[in-house]
């Protein structure tokens, strides 16, 4: 990476295998070099796929780069087209943070510990990924300091909560460019169908740089949304196939099935012992960390080798299960069923 001078800015260049160079806001630089984002490097982005696709390495980390950068592109977009909806400098910095953000509530190997490790260390607990992503956001400013910061460009509390939301999913009502409940078109998606297409090597059939030049704000029912000229439905009903597909082929092969099946069950094994440690010499146990972001900080896909690693007795059935993956001794299929329920959107996302 390097740095370049833009107006009064002084932004820095990430050269992104995806995106190509990208310019990143200062204050998102800030942000990107703390421990709580640092620790996305070793997130992956598709969980147990890596023991199945050989290219499906990437992270947690370069994913939010790629959406910081989406977001910030789609806004400015809209800004120079449409002067009418008043959208400052300082709103899209806010959008570009967080989608910069969006994701670093993501446990070990993402969706498996929100969607299937957590469900079952914890039955019932309403909880998800989303919430630990506002958890973090808060404790990153203050564990390392930030509040000048954000101060410095002008990012007050009324921005930060403006963020926050972005952060923890927008209503049913409204439509916006980090997460869209309403239609699932929006930039976290663009970003991770480029990303692991590259990574699992499936091609990418879905041009979002296409659909930014079509897209506009448009008043409809009495909210504002951002939509589409007509002619590009074929284009987006082209990316709901890609998700589908990747689904099929990558999300829910039946080998990353079997391992991330086996992880969980290591994982609800472990979770019975504290390993996590704290700065004040205590441990939490890993469900225990969704609750305190000191040791969220230090939970990633490590805790894998950190099982591995261990001579506790009280891990030896979880060291087991984690040997056999690395032996491919993995669990068998013996029957399948059909659900008697649809699916819903929070069960198959990623």
């Amino acid at each position: 990476m390097s740095k370049i001078g833009r107006a009064h800015l002084v932004v820095q260049i990430f050269n992104d295998p995806i995106h190509g160079h990208i310019e990143v806001h200062p204050l998102c630089v800030k942000i990107i070099d703390t421990p709580q984002f640092q620790r996305l490097r070793d997130l992956k982005q598709i969980g147990g796929c890596y023991f199945v696709y050989p290219g499906a390495s990437n992270n947690r980390f370069e994913h939010c780069l790629g959406v910081c950068h989406l977001a910030g592109q789609l806004a400015r977009i809209l800004q120079k087209r449409q002067p009418e909806l008043d959208i400052s400098d300082k709103d899209i910095l806010c959008v570009e943070i967080a989608g910069l953000c969006h994701d670093i509530g993501h446990g070990p190997f993402s969706h498996l510990f929100d969607a299937k490790f957590i469900p079952e260390a914890l039955p019932g607990f309403k909880w998800k990924h989303e919430d630990a992503s506002k958890m973090m956001f808060d404790f990153l400013i203050t564990d390392n300091k930030l509040e000048e910061e954000f101060e410095k460009y002008g990012v007050d509390d009324k921005d930060q909560t403006f963020i926050r939301e972005q952060i923890l999913g927008p209503q049913k009502d409204t439509n916006r460019i980090v997460a869209n409940e309403r239609n699932g078109i929006d930039v976290d998606k663009w970003d991770y169908f480029a990303r692991d297409c590259h990574g699992l090597g499936i091609k990418n059939t879905f041009d979002h740089n296409r659909f930014m030049k079509f897209a506009r704000v448009i008043k409809v029912n009495d909210s504002f949304q951002i939509c589409s000229r007509d002619k590009e439905a074929e284009t987006l009903y082209g990316m709901f196939q890609l998700r589908s597909v990747l689904h099929r082929r990558a999300y829910k092969h039946r080998v990353c099935n079997a391992v991330e099946a086996m992880i969980v069950d290591a994982l609800i094994s472990a979770n019975k012992v504290e390993i996590v440690p704290k700065k004040d010499g205590t441990c939490l146990t890993l469900s225990e960390c969704i609750k305190d972001p000191e040791g969220y900080t230090k939970l990633t896909d490590s805790i894998f080798h950190v099982i591995l690693m261990s001579t506790k007795p009280e891990l030896e059935m979880a060291r087991t299960l984690l040997e056999r993956i690395l032996h491919r001794q993995l669990y068998r299929c013996v029957g399948d069923t059909t659900p008697k329920r649809t699916p819903k959107e929070e069960d198959t996302e990623v």
